[in-house]
């Protein structure tokens, strides 16, 4: 897998976040691209990263109960389109690493959705804070590598347990981990989030698997 990773797409200044347009630059710069999951409620898979359209729409209204039609619409209006899972993937043309965060609760039906939809796309990984959504996964044998993620809060001995278990293939961790000795006991991979400027580019450079806030 690469070694970094842009969240949402490089955005701020010049593009949206999770649009096509942000996703296309990072490739275009060869980064990976890490994103987060919802599903409409007509089962549509999106990237896109609040659970609610409040802060990028100013509309009082949750993903969950939004059909697609009606988010590509609204997002189209304000220029900046909610792309499906689907353009991303295909934009990515099997070449660049997706890191894709599950961020609700996902059924069965979904996650069976995600992994059809993903079974082609090797450099795929999914990631979520959900233990369960990882633990279905693991449950269905998907070939995807799957991750857990961890807030900063969250105890050592919690993260060294969780990362024993068998359906849990690396870690994701907040960058206040990152000169935590006692982390150097785990056998599986880490990933660090987020890195939010050059100051802290160059100050953490050399660590492999690390995710930006733009760059």
């Amino acid at each position: 897998m690469v070694t970094h990773y842009i969240h949402r797409g490089l955005a701020k200044k010049h593009f949206k976040e999770n649009t096509l347009t942000s996703f296309k630059y990072c490739f275009k710069k060869k980064y990976g691209v890490e994103t987060d999951l919802h599903c409409t409620k007509d089962n549509k898979i999106i990237c896109f990263h609040d659970f609610t359209l409040k802060r990028k729409f100013k509309i009082n209204k949750k993903i969950k109960d939004s059909n697609y039609s009606y988010l590509k619409e609204i997002s189209t209006k304000n220029k900046a389109e909610i792309p499906l899972l689907s353009h991303l993937l295909k934009a990515s043309k099997k070449k660049f690493p997706l890191l894709l965060e599950l961020k609700p609760f996902f059924s069965l039906k979904n996650l069976k959705k995600l992994l059809f939809e993903t079974k082609k796309y090797k450099k795929c990984a999914l990631i979520s804070f959900k233990e369960k959504n990882i633990y279905n996964l693991g449950k269905l044998k998907t070939k995807l590598s799957l991750g857990l993620l961890f807030s900063s809060t969250t105890k050592i001995e919690t993260i060294i347990l969780k990362s024993k278990k068998s359906y849990i293939d690396f870690i994701v961790l907040h960058k206040t981990f990152l000169k935590n000795k006692s982390l150097s006991t785990m056998s599986k991979p880490v990933y660090y989030y987020p890195i939010l400027n050059k100051k802290e580019f160059t100050k953490y450079r050399r660590v492999k698997n690390l995710i930006f806030e733009n760059l």
